[in-house]
């Protein structure tokens, strides 16, 4: 079952992204020959809007075919009043920009729903402290509550560490400690930890580890709203450092993933509830919209890169051109998609 739910979030995320091709295509008077959900072999298919709309049989993808878009064969373009290619170049770059925008506005919703359903965060309780640290040093005891940091009110463990870590100087902890206050002093100190990018870094921190005690935060309607802005942002801003980390070489090609992990993680996550199903559709939501404005030209990033020449120089590149990095995009993206299957692969045997 729970590959099932993670085949229809993943279906549904692609439905929506086209969709923002779909309505701008429209709205700009193009015709949109074919909407598919899926690549391959056509499974089932009906006309509305003078679109077919089908399922095809690989289902890890999408696309809409608009007349005189063809990716395949860049020179295939049509003139006519209703084709993709007689648009203006800005107008091509709306349609393109729809599609990614369309996930970014689907992960705002999610998170919105996240929000509104109570969802739960770590406390700022303290658990595991190491010894002679600066909070074994400032009277620090397992199962403080931290409830204010330089009079700012604390609410959840990730408040707490944000604060800690971009920090300068004494900070004064309010802590909760039986049913007292304590008021406690520490001096955070500079240490070589791992980030999530197995990166050495230099963080301020404290010396201290969660007692893994969870809240449910209580948000209202427009608390929500915030808590959307944030998490949407937050993804977003997490998979742009992964992609450039990667590109870099910071990150290592094994650690990429492909549509196998994609599945198998929304199928653990679907085991745990609506919310975490909710939570990780999300963050695949912003990861589609980002992955696809990188400027490689099989993806909308490398058609916007070709459109937005064309507002500069006033040509259009040439076919020779054209022809070219349509290959190598290709290439490229076909190479990734085999090294993220291939990764998903090794970790699905060990």
């Amino acid at each position: 079952m729970g590959w099932l739910i993670s085949l229809a979030v993943l279906s549904a995320l692609i439905f929506f992204h086209e969709l923002g091709h779909y309505s701008a295509a429209r709205f700009f008077g193009v015709y949109v020959e074919v909407f598919s959900i899926g690549f391959g072999k056509k499974v089932a298919s009906f006309r509305l809007f003078n679109t077919e709309w089908r399922i095809a049989m690989i289902p890890l993808g999408g696309y809409v075919k608009m007349k005189g878009q063809e990716d395949l064969d860049p020179t295939a373009i049509s003139n006519d009043n209703d084709s993709y290619n007689s648009k203006r170049p800005w107008q091509r770059i709306v349609i393109l920009l729809a599609g990614p925008a369309a996930n970014f506005v689907i992960a705002f919703f999610l998170y919105l729903f996240i929000g509104l359903g109570s969802p739960q965060v770590l406390a700022p309780v303290v658990g595991d402290i190491v010894k002679d640290s600066p909070a074994f040093v400032g009277g620090l005891e397992t199962n403080d509550t931290i409830r204010a940091i330089n009079g700012q009110q604390i609410q959840t463990w990730e408040e707490m560490s944000n604060i800690i870590k971009e920090s300068s100087g004494t900070l004064s902890l309010t802590v909760e400690r039986g049913n007292y206050l304590e008021h406690l002093q520490v001096t955070p100190a500079l240490q070589e930890v791992e980030n999530m990018f197995k990166e050495k870094v230099q963080r301020r921190m404290v010396g201290i580890g969660s007692a893994g005690v969870p809240i449910t935060l209580e948000l209202d309607f427009f608390e929500s709203i915030e808590y959307a802005g944030d998490e949407t942002y937050k993804a977003s801003t997490l998979i742009f450092k992964s992609v450039q980390k990667l590109i870099s070489g910071d990150v290592p090609a094994k650690e990429l993933g492909g549509a196998i992990s994609i599945v198998k993680i929304t199928a653990d996550a679907s085991e745990n509830g609506w919310m975490a199903v909710f939570f990780f559709a999300a963050l695949i939501s912003v990861n589609l919209g980002v992955l696809n404005l990188l400027p490689i030209p099989a993806l909308d990033g490398g058609h916007i890169m070709f459109n937005l020449y064309e507002m500069v120089t006033r040509r259009v590149p040439s076919e020779a051109i054209l022809i070219k990095l349509t290959i190598i995009g290709w290439g490229l993206l076909l190479g990734l998609m085999t090294l993220g299957i291939y990764n998903d692969i090794n970790r699905l045997m060990q």
